[in-house]
């Protein structure tokens, strides 16, 4: 009985949120609608150096699914992965393992973060352990906000920001094609 309230509870997020079930493999395509304009200007860092343009896709802020406070700003300047997942949905489960190989590869050219929504923060925290991405960022985005940002509907969807923040890829990826796109985005 309480499996079914928590999943009736989470239809009903899922609803008013506007997504849809775990993403078929055949999904997913590339380009997209980016938030394209830049939101900041380049100015001096603390060690006089110029801070990079923050584009408009990474001007937002959150908590962690630890409770730290996240400033998406701090991915700007280099290539990103979103990961947008559910915790309880078993295709993201299943990328985990490749989602922290690939991050470890690709450490320091290539910012990575999850965004975790239609869930429950407990949940969130659980699926980090038990999917192995401790040493991912991920955001708790339990109202959707970055989801609605991205026009996200499924998960688990990727989605793939060059250097400039420009959106080159949104939706499904197998393992090879993830691997093969994130090496693009690290030359």
């Amino acid at each position: 009985m309480r499996a079914r309230a928590l999943v009736a509870v989470l239809a009903a997020i899922a609803l008013a949120a506007g997504v849809t079930g775990c993403a078929a493999k055949t999904s997913g395509s590339s380009g997209g609608s980016p938030p394209a304009a830049e939101s900041a200007l380049p100015g001096p860092t603390a060690s006089g150096t110029a801070a990079p343009v923050v584009p408009a896709g990474l001007a937002f802020k959150g908590k962690t699914v630890d409770g730290k406070n996240y400033d998406a700003a701090a991915l700007a300047g280099k290539p990103v992965v979103l990961w947008f997942w559910a915790p309880w949905c078993g295709s993201c489960m299943g990328q985990g393992p490749v989602v922290a190989e690939v991050e470890e590869k690709y450490r320091g050219k290539v910012g990575f973060l999850g965004v975790a929504g239609l869930g429950e923060n407990a949940a969130m925290r659980t699926f980090v352990g038990e999917a192995e991405v401790g040493a991912v960022t991920h955001l708790d985005d339990q109202t959707g906000a970055v989801w609605r940002q991205y026009g996200i509907t499924q998960q688990s969807t990727y989605v793939l920001l060059d250097a400039g923040g420009k959106v080159i890829h949104k939706g499904w990826l197998d393992y090879d094609q993830f691997n093969e796109k994130v090496a693009a985005l690290a030359r």
